[in-house]
């Protein structure tokens, strides 16, 4: 199965329902992993039966072409983006209630770590 197919993106949507609802039940929550399977489920096949809509066909990957890769990448920078601000807020608000900080700081340390090694690689390959 490639990440291309119509069936990549709902699979992988039952995947992580199935994932969730392990770990919830684990953590004795199986309802909360009940709901978390449902609501995934039927995410993957809203994705899986949208397949008119062109945002849902460039989403699942099936009728990618220039345009819509351009649009991925950016929608992938906004979220890396606003995601790290999120994570250095958040450990800028535990550090001053005198708190570690984690595990926003390991967070931040990964995506630091990943983030230079990437720029190095792609440096490296251009």
């Amino acid at each position: 199965m490639t990440l291309t197919t119509k069936w990549f993106l709902p699979g992988f949507s039952l995947l992580l329902g199935v994932i969730f609802l392990v770990a919830l039940w684990i953590g004795g929550e199986p309802r909360s992993g009940l709901f978390s399977l449902l609501v995934m489920a039927g995410l993957g096949g809203l994705i899986l039966i949208g397949g008119r809509s062109e945002m849902v066909r460039g989403l699942r990957g099936d009728g990618r072409d220039e345009y819509w890769v351009g649009v991925d990448n950016r929608a992938t920078l906004l979220t890396g983006n606003v995601t790290l601000a999120m994570i250095i807020g958040m450990c800028a608000w535990e550090w001053a209630h005198g708190r570690s900080g984690t595990p926003y700081v390991q967070l931040g340390a990964v995506s630091g770590l990943v983030y230079i090694i990437a720029l190095g690689v792609s440096r490296w390959r251009s």
